[in-house]
């Protein structure tokens, strides 16, 4: 005798309970395996907080992003040519805390870069000073 099909509703609702509960089961260990990933991940690297950088309107995604951590990028200094290190922190502190553009790198060595700023200090001050001049002999 055939059984009619409602007579299989609580049978294929039970199947869909299970079904249900092992793919949420499915998504909560995966989404630990993640949280492990990223936690040997931080162990070794600096990782990336993509809510602190600033937007910058692009339409893609720079690489350290996708990646997730930042690596040390070497480069050569554009004043001196000496060979430098972006180390990861210093490229978190650019990014993240001072919301510099995600698509810049270094390109002074730390030397260059003070006495660049010490220059344009200097500079300023001497523009402004002859600012002052020019507006007390107007008068």
């Amino acid at each position: 005798m055939k059984h009619p099909p409602e007579a299989h509703i609580p049978v294929l609702a039970r199947r869909r309970i299970k079904e249900g509960a092992k793919a949420a089961k499915r998504v909560q260990e995966r989404a630990r395996e993640q949280a492990r990933v990223l936690h040997e991940l931080a162990k070794t690297h600096v990782l990336v907080n993509p809510q602190n950088l600033a937007t910058d309107g692009s339409y893609d995604t720079p690489e350290f992003v996708n990646r997730g951590h930042y690596v040390d990028l070497p480069f050569n200094c554009k004043s001196c040519g000496v060979a430098q290190v972006w180390t990861e922190t210093q490229q978190k502190w650019w990014f993240e805390t001072t919301k510099g553009n995600v698509w810049t790198t270094a390109v002074l060595c730390r030397p260059c870069r003070r006495r660049e700023q010490a220059r344009r200090a200097t500079a300023k001050e001497t523009h402004l000073a002859g600012i002052a001049a020019k507006a007390k002999n107007a008068r």
